[in-house]
């Protein structure tokens, strides 16, 4: 086992936040009272199918670096239609795209982060733009010591420079920095890079069952939380 890291970096969608039930609230709390009855979860579902595909345009170099926040807002436009949602206002579509902004931890996350924090530096390292971030540390109660990730970066995950500008960030080697997050190709590309890894099960995160419970690549921690984590670093 390596030497523990000082500081601890975190994927956020998924990891920290439930994203598909809090999206699917959202929607309904903003569409319902304008009349449109749909399918919540399968419409949250949808818009975050989209997600890899939008980054990967950015990654691959075929458009230029954007916030999330504007490629949320494309793919909202993108997948309307349909769930035949239409006629929606300017004001409407923005408060609809900023429920990224809205979404709520999963219960041992910000206990579980307390408790890392008296040991570790702790930073989102997401592809999250750094409003996002904050406003969901500021819902949430997340004690970052700084927001990283892709706006610090210009690029998205799980192309190098995320991470290791992450670490250049702390002025820390990769070595001593830890990427945690319950997506295994999350942690196989920070492993790649020289990070020190932990998974964190979420076998719900795409709804009951449909989620990581387990690592499927080698990582120097698996937890069944961020609580459970924090005993095994000793926090």
């Amino acid at each position: 086992m390596p030497a523990l890291p000082k500081a601890l970096f975190f994927d956020v969608f998924g990891t920290l936040v439930d994203f598909r039930s809090s999206i699917a609230d959202e929607a309904e709390r903003i569409l319902k009272p304008l009349g449109h009855s749909l399918d919540w979860p399968a419409f949250a579902d949808a818009w975050r199918d989209e997600y890899q595909p939008t980054m990967e345009e950015v990654r691959a170099g075929r458009v230029p670096f954007s916030k999330l926040d504007v490629l949320h807002r494309y793919n909202l436009e993108k997948i309307l239609p349909r769930f035949k949602v239409s006629g929606l206002s300017e004001e409407q579509l923005t408060n609809l795209n900023l429920s990224w902004h809205r979404l709520d931890a999963w219960p041992d996350v910000t206990p579980g982060l307390n408790r890392l924090k008296k040991q570790f530096l702790l930073a989102p390292v997401s592809n999250g733009n750094i409003s996002l971030q904050v406003d969901l540390a500021r819902r949430n109660g997340f004690p970052w010591d700084a927001v990283l990730g892709a706006e610090v970066a210009g690029d998205y995950k799980p192309k190098p420079r995320v991470y290791l500008a992450s670490c250049e960030a702390f002025d820390l080697k990769p070595q001593d920095c830890m990427m945690v997050a319950c997506h295994s190709g999350d942690l196989k590309h920070a492993a790649s890079h020289g990070l020190q890894t932990a998974h964190i099960a979420r076998p719900n995160e795409h709804g009951p069952g449909k989620g990581e419970a387990s690592p499927s690549v080698p990582v120097d921690y698996a937890a069944s939380s961020l609580e459970n984590l924090a005993e095994k670093l000793g926090a």
